[in-house]
C-alpha cells in the first residue's frame, strides 16, 4: 500500500513539473530564433550552401568528434565480442553466381567513387562524410559476398581511420589555438557554391569519411573473418 503511494506521488510531481515547465512557453509563438539565424548567417560566416553541414561541422562540430568516438567504440566492440566469445554460431558461405561475381567488378569502382564524392560534396550537397564513408563500405561488404576470398589488409585500414581521426582532431585544435575556439574556421571561406569552399568544412568531411568507411570495413571483416574461421575450422 505504502508503495503504491509513493508510486502516486512521484508521478504528480512529475506531471507537476511538465505542467509548470509547459505553462512557461505560449502556444502560437515562434521558437525558431536559433534556426533563423543559421538561415540568415551560415553562408556569411561559413561559406558552406549545405546549413544541416555548417551545424554539424562548424556549430556544433565538438559533438560530431563525439559521434565519431561513439563509432570507433562500437567498432572495437564488435571486434572483441567475435574474436572472444565462446558461443559462436556456424555457417556457411553460399558461393555467389557468375553475375553477382562480374556485376562486382564492375560496381565497385563507382561505389567507392560515389562514396568519395559524397563526403567531399558534403558541405554543397546533402550527404557528408558519415554517408559517404557508409557507402564505401557497402562496396567492400558487397565484395566479401562476391567472392569468399576476400581480405582486406587490417593494417592499412586501421592506418587510414586513424588519420582521418587525427585530421578532425588536428583541424580543431588549429582554431583553438590561432582563433580562441575548438574548431573555429581557419581556411578562407572561398566562393559559394565551389568544391573548395566552406572553409574547415572539406578536409574535415574527408577525414571523417575515410574514418567511417575505415571503421565499417573493419567490421564487415570482423564478421565474415568469423565466418570463415568456422568453415576452415570445421573443414579440417
Amino acid at each position: 500500500m505504502i508503495r503504491k503511494i509513493v508510486y502516486g506521488v512521484f508521478i504528480l510531481i512529475i506531471i507537476a513539473a511538465i505542467a509548470i515547465f509547459m505553462s512557461n512557453y505560449k502556444f502560437g509563438v515562434d521558437k525558431m530564433d536559433v534556426g533563423k539565424y543559421y538561415l540568415d548567417n551560415t553562408v556569411p560566416q561559413t561559406g558552406a550552401a549545405n546549413v544541416v553541414t555548417s551545424v554539424t561541422l562548424f556549430y556544433r562540430g565538438f559533438d560530431t568528434l563525439g559521434e565519431v568516438t561513439v563509432l570507433f567504440t562500437a567498432a572495437l566492440g564488435v571486434a572483441v565480442l567475435y574474436f572472444m566469445g565462446e558461443n559462436k554460431r556456424k555457417q556457411k558461405l553460399q558461393e555467389s553466381n557468375f553475375v553477382t561475381k562480374i556485376g562486382t567488378r564492375v560496381v565497385f569502382p563507382f561505389i567507392l567513387l560515389t562514396g568519395a564524392y559524397i563526403f567531399m560534396h558534403g558541405h554543397l550537397t546533402p550527404g557528408g562524410g558519415f554517408q559517404g564513408g557508409a557507402l564505401i563500405a557497402t562496396g567492400f561488404l558487397l565484395l566479401y559476398l562476391a567472392y569468399e576470398e576476400t581480405s582486406i589488409d587490417r593494417k592499412k585500414f586501421y592506418l587510414v581511420e586513424g588519420l582521418g581521426g587525427l585530421t578532425y582532431v588536428i583541424i580543431g585544435l588549429l582554431g583553438f589555438f590561432m582563433k580562441g575556439s575548438f574548431l573555429a574556421n581557419v581556411l578562407p571561406n572561398g566562393t559559394l557554391f565551389d568544391l573548395l569552399s566552406g572553409g574547415i568544412m572539406l578536409p574535415i568531411y574527408i577525414g571523417v569519411g575515410l574514418k567511417v568507411g575505415s571503421e565499417l570495413s573493419n567490421i564487415i571483416d570482423d564478421l565474415m573473418c568469423e565466418v570463415k574461421c568456422e568453415e576452415a575450422g570445421g573443414e579440417e
